[in-house]
């Protein structure tokens, strides 16, 4: 997979040789169903940071008004079927391990955290090569 950092970031400077600053909000409520929402993992529970963006861009970009994604995995679970080289969009999944550590010598210990980033690639619920038999759109508060 490209380096997800580039990726991301590429997007956005697409979007800003288009004239679109994606922070300001270039989208509206006529392209996403009458409201602007934040795009929803498919159990509902919204994305954060620069997903939000990135998705928000995809959804303009390929016109979907669905603002639920899917990893490939969470779409077989639903009993929805991904086509067979359909093309995805990515996100970050940002964490952080925390490691105590002994100091051999003074028998200290350390607790440090190790931040890493993970890319994958997720759906959206009305790709047009999805086969979707289910309705996965939640219905939102007003």
């Amino acid at each position: 997979m490209k380096d997800i950092y580039q990726n991301i970031t590429d997007q956005i400077v697409s979007a800003l040789e288009n004239g679109v600053r994606p922070w300001h909000q270039p989208w509206n409520a006529a392209q996403m169903e009458g409201r602007v929402a934040l795009p929803l993992r498919h159990n509902v529970v919204a994305y954060r940071g620069v997903n939000v963006l990135a998705l928000w861009m995809q959804a303009m970009a390929k016109g979907y008004s669905a603002p639920v994604w899917m990893t490939f995995r969470q779409a077989l679970a639903l009993g929805v079927n991904v086509r067979k080289g359909e093309k995805g969009s990515p996100v970050v999944y940002a964490a952080k391990i925390t490691r105590t550590e002994t100091n051999a010598e003074t028998q200290e210990e350390n607790v440090r955290d190790i931040h890493y980033m993970k890319g994958y690639t997720v759906f959206n619920a009305e790709q047009k090569s999805m086969d979707c038999p289910i309705s996965i759109t939640p219905s939102l508060p007003g």
